[in-house]
């Protein structure tokens, strides 16, 4: 049963086979191309895989409720698809360091999930997402209010996992919840607003997805017993890793597969949410995304017209420049490991996330 989760949890940055039957032959060869990279490098899923499986075990203990429609909620999500990466950046970094007590990190690890799970539900319930993950989002399955209380109780359940540490860990953990909420109402401070900068940009994505990164990397450290500069180094590593995540993210919303996406393109548009392709597009002057962003009454052709002339201009290369700057700089601390198949595994997860096409 748990070598099936552990597959369901794998296959989604590794390519996953039932999303390519329907794609372009061209596309299928650029993705086993990659796949032939990935194999030739340290997987940094295999590094860990026998903890990613004992958080899934945790997960899945954790969402039970005896009110069943809260179940139903979490596991819709949890059961989605999610490529569990702020867990594993959490393993490979207390592996890295020695650390042995498993149990602890599993722990941590899981909380970190179930806190990321939390904001997915909440993120939808804000933007009227319809789909998420390539099926049904909860908010349109199960409604407005049981999904907000769903997000309340995941929250509650990663502080059952994170609240028994010391009071570091549990600072920190609540540090990156409050980054967390104060990126999203600055996210939503900027929404349509043309006057939003790269440095508002870079802020929300600290604040909102790398944070989490960030956290769970250095509590992973921490636990290790890593000396206070190496886990400050390791915040360092995730922090950017985190940022050269959304980057990629907010590149595939303009130019992805919504075959592999598992939801259609041009979301941010759609939303009103400031992706760095927009900021970008916007800065060259492009007046019909400018148009299309600030609008309230968006049309599907104009979103079209924008998605197109965003892939026109020098948004998408300046924005995936972007993405490896910040990748770069995730590799100078890991660099300063000892060589050991965790110090690879965490390399090799920087370029999985810059080169990944979903």
């Amino acid at each position: 049963m748990f070598r099936d989760i552990l597959r369901h949890v794998m296959e989604p940055l590794l390519f996953q086979q039932n999303k390519k039957k329907s794609l372009h032959p061209s596309l299928l060869t650029d993705i086993a191309k990659k796949r032939t990279a990935i194999k030739s490098a340290i997987d940094p899923f295999r590094c860990v895989a026998e903890e990613l499986e004992l958080v899934e075990r945790n997960l899945m203990r954790s969402i039970r409720s005896s009110e069943q429609i809260l179940t139903d909620i979490s596991a819709h999500l949890i059961l989605g698809g999610g490529k569990r990466i702020r867990p594993m950046v959490t393993l490979l970094a207390f592996k890295v360091f020695g650390g042995k007590k498993i149990e602890d990190i599993v722990d941590i690890a899981t909380a970190i999930e179930l806190i990321h799970t939390a904001t997915l539900l909440h993120d939808d319930i804000l933007d009227g997402a319809e789909i998420r993950r390539g099926k049904e989002s909860a908010y349109k399955k199960f409604g407005l209010k049981a999904t907000l209380i769903a997000g309340d109780f995941l929250f509650i359940k990663a502080f059952e996992f994170a609240g028994k540490f010391d009071a570091t860990v549990v600072q920190w953990t609540a540090d990156a919840c409050t980054h967390l909420t104060e990126g999203e109402i600055l996210q939503g401070f900027f929404n349509r607003k043309l006057e939003v900068t790269l440095e508002d940009y870079l802020e929300i994505v600290k604040r909102k997805t790398a944070s989490l990164f960030e956290t769970g990397a250095k509590v992973g450290a921490y636990l290790a017993g890593a000396n206070p500069s190496f886990v400050e180094e390791m915040g360092t590593y995730a922090l950017n890793l985190g940022i050269a995540f959304q980057i990629i993210d907010d590149v595939l919303d303009v130019v992805g597969h919504k075959e592999l996406l598992g939801k259609p393109v041009g979301m941010d548009l759609r939303d009103g949410n400031p992706s760095l392709p927009i900021i970008l597009a916007i800065r060259e002057g492009q007046s019909g995304v400018a148009e299309a962003f600030q609008s309230d009454h968006l049309t599907e052709k104009m979103i079209r017209t924008a998605i197109e002339t965003i892939g026109r201009g020098s948004a998408i290369a300046k924005a995936r420049n972007f993405s490896r700057s910040y990748a770069e700089m995730a590799f100078k601390p890991v660099e300063k490991l000892p060589p050991s198949l965790y110090r690879n595994g965490l390399k090799t997860l920087v370029q999985l996330i810059t080169e990944r096409d979903f």
